[in-house]
């Protein structure tokens, strides 16, 4: 019987399958197993410097541009371990220990080690789980799990359909997220450009270019520019109204030029004399049925909820924690439909759901597969609820703020495929007189499904003025009027608006486009702000916007084609060195204009705040002798100063204590001696704490 090591992507996952399989160690399926996991990614790319040989190194730490672009052969494309703060501990830990259990592990006689982790449609869950493995250097037999979510069936299926994937360099969603991972790094180069030349106009920031961030933050700027730069341009044409209120106009033809708008009231009215009242005709009706909105992803979600104050960074950990805990889909899909399993696995959870969200169950009758929502091909699927139901809405805020809203959103918009269609009455008519003159409205007959959820409206971008429908009696006669308009101002970018755009242009996942965004807004170095769902540009990415202009890191065109390109790696359709080949293409291409670029930043942004440093406090230092040597040492500490007798205590090797406060501002008795210490590798002499006591 064959014993394999199932390597899951992090704690909560093997929690998971722990559950599924019926232990963590144990048989299933005619082997016996042991789970163990990953925490994400626990190996990186070295930097560049540490990448190549030894007479190129200075070359590649260089920011310079005379040493750009880089050639990519020069590469060993080696990593090393991660390094990062713990947020809890506050200490900088290092994924070596783990790999290092991992290592030993892996030597306790196991005939294969099964890759368990995120079926990711970027190939993530495939990348970070070879660098592990490639890091304990093992050399056996490789297996992969692909699972659609971490319930106990969906990972029991996945472990009865165990794939061989022992060479990576043949496994396609390696491939693929290695070539994807090799560019997002070799579009650093860019980040390099960029910052040096702002930099060099008096702008410091870090003005961070990629892939998905460079769209995201031109187009942004863009918008912004375009609000900046509105004017209001009114102008005046010959409409008509019946005594009901229905408008009859004529149906307005592509281009800026339309000869029945004036600039001035005076114009039209001389236009309005050409008209008369006159009788309304051709009244039609016809009953129209519209189906449920698509399902969700990540993005449309997002947007959806931003507006409510919910960031989407809150959304993106949230709904992950929520995931672990089986209450909703898998998050990174690219499906906007369900299989008709998923579909039949969640039926019998319908009326609970619903009770859930206060959906009235009477509504959801149409409960078979609709083509539209339901098709054979995917993956995980759609957003969707999971096979865990909660109590109640409220129960999910432990996962975060945004939890009951993503619930019900996610709920209500699914269910609402089981609902009828909409069914309405279509009005249109003409004018006697005038016939090119039209009116077109809707009178609802069965709400339907729109009593359940309305995604289409939910995650339409409003774009001007609406005018509104009026269902009353038409005509019998409609009088002509002098209509005012306006060019619509441009609206204030939103993040339904950005994702209805990248949505548009086919750049990036759901839920890229959503943690791309996160990323943008969070920390010191942040690109955008993002306030209940409106967008604007921090200085740094008002640099990185205007840096980018008329670049290809920039075209939602291009974008979209290196996508492809790595699915096409991912198929083996085309080798990972073509994908890598582009990236040095884009920096040639898009230097020189960067540079040039560099030259407006004054102008569009005036002149760069001059960055005042705050004096650096120091310490006085004193001299003295200790454990029979000279020594240098500060004579304060966290604001305490020594008195002369303290001073001779700590020399002599004596403790010394005193009042204090913590970092939080609590009161304690400092107390401790002299001590040699190192900090960053530096060694120095000092006041040292006492470490605390451990209680028994």
């Amino acid at each position: 019987m064959p014993n394999y090591l199932i390597l899951t992507e992090k704690p909560s996952a093997a929690a998971n399958f722990t559950k599924a399989l019926g232990g963590k160690t144990g048989v299933f399926s005619g082997f016996t197993y042991k789970i163990t996991n990953l925490r994400g990614h626990v190996m990186t790319l070295k930097d560049p410097e540490e990448m190549v040989a030894e007479d190129l190194k200075k070359q590649y730490k260089s920011w310079l541009v005379k040493h750009l672009p880089w050639n990519l052969e020069d590469f060993s494309w080696a990593r090393t371990y991660i390094r990062q703060r713990n947020i809890r501990t506050g200490k900088i830990e290092s994924t070596k220990k783990l790999i290092d259990e991992l290592k030993k592990e892996s030597k306790s006689g196991y005939d294969a080690i099964v890759i368990a982790t995120d079926t990711d449609p970027s190939g993530e869950g495939e990348l970070l789980a070879w660098e592990a493995l490639d890091a304990i250097g093992w050399r056996g037999q490789v297996l992969r799990a692909n699972f659609m979510d971490e319930s106990v069936s969906g990972i029991q299926k996945a472990m009865h359909q165990l794939r061989n994937v022992s060479d990576k360099m043949a496994d396609g969603e390696y491939v693929k997220g290695e070539s994807r991972n090799r560019w997002d790094f070799a579009s650093m180069q860019l980040t390099r450009i960029a910052t040096t030349a702002a930099k060099k106009e008096g702008f410091k920031v870090v003005a961070r270019e990629g892939r998905l961030k460079s769209v995201i933050v031109w187009r942004i700027y863009q918008q912004l520019a375009a609000i900046k730069n509105y004017i209001k341009t009114p102008y005046f044409e010959v409409k008509f109204k019946d005594p009901a209120g229905h408008i009859f106009g004529r149906v307005t033809p592509q281009g800026e030029v339309i000869p029945w708008r004036f600039a001035t009231k005076e114009q039209a009215k001389v236009d309005f004399n050409n008209y008369h009242e006159t009788e309304v005709i051709n009244e039609k009706h016809q009953t129209r049925t519209q189906a449920p909105g698509k399902l969700l992803d990540l993005a449309g979600l997002a947007s959806i909820l931003a507006p409510r104050g919910f960031s989407s960074k809150e959304v993106l950990s949230t709904y992950q924690k929520m995931y672990e805990a089986q209450i909703v889909s898998y998050p990174r899909t690219e499906d906007k439909t369900v299989t008709p399993e998923q579909f039949n696995e969640l039926l019998p959870l319908i009326d609970q759901i619903a009770g859930v969200v206060g959906v009235d169950k009477n509504l959801l009758t149409h409960r078979s597969p609709r083509k539209t929502h339901v098709k054979s091909q995917g993956a995980h699927g759609a957003n969707r609820p999971g096979e865990n139901v909660p109590q109640t809405t409220q129960s999910l805020a432990k996962f975060g703020s945004s939890g009951p809203a993503i619930y019900e959103v996610l709920a209500k918009n699914y269910l609402a495929m089981l609902a009828e269609d909409y069914v309405y009455d279509h009005v249109t008519a003409n004018l006697k007189d005038y016939p090119e003159f039209k009116t077109a409205f809707n009178i609802p007959i069965k709400l339907n499904f729109k009593l359940v959820y309305d995604s289409q409206k939910a995650i339409k971008v409003e774009e001007g003025e609406e005018e509104e429908s009026i269902s009353g009696q038409l005509g019998p006669q409609a009088m002509p009027y002098l209509h005012e308009g306006a060019n619509p101002k441009p609206q204030v970018p939103t993040t339904k608006w950005i994702m209805a755009f990248l949505e548009k242009h086919n750049v990036g996942t759901g839920a890229t486009r959503v943690s791309t965004l996160s990323e943008m807004s969070r920390g010191t170095k942040a690109m955008l702000t993002e306030k209940r769902g409106k967008l604007g540009l921090t200085e740094t990415g008002n640099v990185s916007a205007i840096m980018v202009k008329d670049t290809w890191i920039a075209s939602p065109k291009i974008t979209k084609r290196l996508f492809e390109m790595m699915d096409q790696v991912g198929r083996f359709e085309m080798r990972m060195v073509q994908v890598l080949d582009s990236a040095t293409k884009v920096v040639e291409h898009d230097m020189p204009i960067m540079l040039d670029n560099a030259q407006t930043l004054e102008t569009l942004l005036g002149k760069p705040k001059p960055s005042i440093k705050k004096p650096r406090k120091t310490s006085e230092k004193m001299t003295g002798i200790w454990q029979g040597q000279e020594i240098t040492f500060a004579r304060e500490w966290s604001g305490h100063v020594f008195t002369d007798e303290e001073l001779q205590k700590l020399l002599t090797g004596s403790e010394v204590s005193f009042p204090a406060k913590s970092k939080r501002g609590k009161s304690y008795t400092a107390v401790g001696k002299m001590a040699k210490q190192t900090f960053k590798g530096n060694t120095f002499y000092g006041f040292k704490l006492n470490p605390k006591t451990k209680k028994a």
